[in-house]
């Protein structure tokens, strides 16, 4: 199977998909870092594509970084500036071929990630 890289948020704290946040990809190389992607969640809380689709595969590693304080101000979940959450980055490596989901489960306050099917 081609690899290729998936993504979704589901909003913990208001028990629904994460609608209209922004989503950037990095690829890392060393000290390089070079965006390749953007994208916005949809309804469901994922990208109407992958992210990271077969035709751009590649392994090494990567960086998908959430706008979860954009976010978290439009759904009125933000509480005070600072905010404790503004960008989270998850560094993760893609080492073969196939589909790697790494999804964001968020709340304000938090947030989980692992590698889904």
């Amino acid at each position: 199977m081609p690899g290729f890289l998936t993504t979704h948020v589901l909003d913990t704290a208001r028990g629904r998909p994460a609608e209209g946040l922004a989503i950037s990809l990095w690829r890392i190389e060393g000290d390089r870092r070079e965006k390749i992607a953007e994208a916005v969640t949809n309804a469901d809380g994922r990208t109407d594509s992958p992210i990271l689709p077969a035709e751009r595969f590649a392994t090494g590693t990567y960086e998908l970084v959430f706008a979860v304080g954009d976010y978290l101000r439009a759904t009125g979940q933000a509480g005070a500036e600072p905010l404790f959450l503004d960008e989270v980055p998850i560094r993760f490596g893609m080492a073969e071929e196939g589909h790697y989901h790494v999804p964001l489960l968020l709340s304000p306050y938090g947030y989980a990630t692992y590698r889904g099917s």
